[in-house]
């Protein structure tokens, strides 16, 4: 059986490889221009998926980073706290054993005391320290102050940062595992040492829970800087995922700009090619028959 092939035929099947050329030169062209795999999620529905999953993952690394940094923000702070309250409890046990010295005239003991309590009140100051408008040692309570007036600290619960899918890190302190609390706090016992040296008596009774709380700061010190070295490995590891992700994304909406440009220069002259085609074999017309 013999195929008819009228011209009409032969201009529609022109046509169509005309505007599968032409489609084809489009689409490089949009890829050279955005430098993009796809430019709509129907070009490339399973790329598409993908690169929103990869998206996704990215804004919850890049959220995992900014938790770091407040995190870090607080631990920084609460260093300098606890550095600035071991020195003054330092000073407090030098005064102290100055004062234990029983031949001490009365003038020398009042500045010893007036000493004390200038330390005690640089110890409230640290104890109501403050990050972003928050109380490092009031968790997520909000008051006027961390430390009350008598001498106990506002519980609030822990504050503590995501900075993982499975990892939390405590960015706050616990103030009386630090200070004490009530009458057993570090406020109160520096009160006792005060009064004690103004009265002219032996202060040298309360060296002993004195150090004991240099030791409890010491102790919480430490801990916070643990605390600190975990957000900090934590950075590292964000750093390295957003690299790893960046190249996941990359490699799947972005496009090798060489080879799409070759591509792009093959496709113009497999269009001219056609156009060129289709000019010479579409040339007669019905007048041509007609003569």
């Amino acid at each position: 059986m013999i195929t008819r092939v009228t011209q009409q035929t032969m201009h529609f099947g022109a046509q169509r490889s005309l505007q599968t050329n032409l489609a084809r030169l489009a689409e490089l062209q949009d890829k050279a221009s955005s430098q993009r795999a796809f430019n709509r999620p129907s070009d490339d529905p399973a790329a598409a998926a993908g690169a929103m999953r990869v998206r996704a993952e990215l804004r919850a690394n890049e959220q995992y980073g900014r938790n770091i940094s407040n995190g870090d923000g607080w631990l920084t702070e609460l260093d300098n706290a606890m550095t600035t309250s071991k020195r003054a409890l330092d000073r407090v046990n030098e005064v102290t054993l100055q004062g234990s010295n029983s031949s001490l005239p009365p003038a020398a003991r009042k500045a010893l005391a007036l000493d004390v309590e200038s330390l005690r009140s640089e110890l409230v100051a640290q104890a109501n320290a403050t990050y972003a408008g928050r109380f490092l040692f009031a968790g997520n309570a909000d008051t006027p102050s961390a430390l009350t007036a008598d001498l106990t600290f506002v519980g609030g619960g822990k504050v503590e940062r995501r900075v993982g899918p499975e990892e939390m890190v405590r960015v706050d302190a616990d103030g009386a595992g630090v200070f004490g609390s009530g009458p057993t706090s570090v406020f109160a016992l520096l009160d006792t040492i005060a009064a004690d040296l103004r009265e002219a008596k032996d202060v040298s009774v309360h060296l002993a829970p004195l150090q004991q709380r240099i030791r409890d700061v010491i102790g919480q010190h430490s801990e916070i800087g643990i605390r600190h070295a975990r957000l900090l490995s934590a950075k590292d590891g964000v750093a390295d995922t957003a690299l790893a992700l960046e190249g996941r994304r990359a490699a799947v909406e972005d496009v090798d700009l060489a080879s799409v440009i070759l591509d792009l220069k093959l496709q113009e002259t497999a269009y001219q090619g056609a156009l060129a085609v289709s000019a010479r074999v579409l040339q007669p017309s019905l007048l041509d028959f007609l003569r």
